[in-house]
């Protein structure tokens, strides 16, 4: 029943899902039960609770964005930093099969792990990065490059937004996934937001369908290219959050 459920949340969204993509979802939710068995990938394993607070959850941005009057072009440059179990990437990609999806994350078997989900369901377009946020985002090609940075990590806005506004190209945008209580971080997230280039345009906030659970998706546009300096190394946006 929760694959009935998980479709009309969707729906909810304005999406539909094919036949095809819910067999992506139920091979995805079946692969990460299988090695989240042997590695720890996410303490939530219920099916139902895999759909809506993993699944759904990741794929609220779409409608957070039409409520935004952002446009998510099907064709887009994303990055997901911190990926972890794939949330919210590779769901987007899932619903979005054209976009051009990178997979950022510090542990290897994490993408190990995303790279057989992603072949096993031949989906294209996937690039796997091993990297902290602070050194990924001072690779060449990935500075500067992608349409959106999305992260659902589990960070002060500060933070995020030094680990992620230096990988989003000058108009691009950053999505940050919060809960309500980003109203109180907002304030001071202010500066580093100034300093790295960009400007707060949007914050959506809603309950996930289906859940009393609240949730909200900040859009942060890139307006100037962040400077050179930022991020700082390894461990200094946590410790120090501009």
């Amino acid at each position: 029943m929760c694959e009935a459920e998980f479709k009309e949340g969707l729906k909810s969204f304005g999406l539909i899902p094919d036949d095809r993509q819910m067999e992506i979802f139920d091979a995805y939710y079946r692969k990460l039960v299988e090695v989240n068995a042997v590695m720890n990938l996410t303490a939530i394993t219920e099916k139902r609770d895999v759909y809506i607070l993993h699944f759904l959850d990741s794929l609220s941005l779409i409608q957070a964005a039409r409520m935004a009057d952002i446009t998510i072009s099907p064709t887009c440059r994303m990055i997901d930093v911190g990926t972890g179990a794939g949330f919210p990437g590779l769901p987007l990609k899932i619903m979005l099969e054209q976009m051009h999806l990178t997979l950022l994350d510090s542990l290897n078997k994490r993408l190990n792990f995303l790279s057989a989900v992603t072949k096993d369901n031949d989906l294209r377009n996937v690039q796997m990065i091993h990297a902290r946020a602070e050194d990924g985002a001072r690779l060449p090609e990935l500075r500067d490059t992608f349409d959106f940075a999305v992260s659902r990590a589990v960070a002060p806005l500060p933070v995020l937004c030094e680990y992620c506004l230096p990988y989003v190209r000058i108009g691009g945008y950053f999505a940050a996934y919060k809960t309500a209580a980003v109203r109180d971080e907002l304030p001071q997230a202010a500066n580093a937001i100034h300093v790295l280039g960009a400007k707060t345009v949007s914050t959506q906030f809603f309950t996930l369908p289906g859940t009393d659970v609240q949730r909200a998706i900040v859009f942060i546009q890139k307006c100037a290219k962040t400077p050179k300096k930022y991020p700082r190394k390894a461990g200094t946006p946590k410790n120090n959050p501009l």
